[in-house]
């Protein structure tokens, strides 16, 4: 189990949620209208590479989890990836 620690400390760390970091790309891609089959698979794609990533770590920001599925959304949808950068800086 994989604790993620909130970025401003306002809330409790929280255990990492595969389901959660995938539903939040795929809400990215679609925004962007990507056909739901196709960010389901990028969707896919950039969780288990994030999942990968996370193995060796107890515990991560969500600053860095957020910037890692970034990066990684970035290789298969360049604008989906702007998006979920920016729905940080939005909310």
């Amino acid at each position: 189990m994989i604790d993620i620690v909130k970025s401003d400390g306002s809330r409790p760390s929280e255990s990492f949620s595969r389901d959660k970091l995938h539903a939040s790309i795929v809400a990215a891609c679609l925004s962007v209208r990507t056909p739901v089959g196709q960010a389901e698979a990028i969707a896919s794609a950039v969780t288990d590479a994030v999942v990968s990533w996370l193995e060796s770590k107890p515990e991560v920001t969500s600053h860095d989890l957020r910037r890692i599925a970034a990066s990684h959304l970035h290789t298969h949808h360049p604008d989906a990836a702007y998006i979920y950068q920016q729905h940080r800086i939005t909310m």
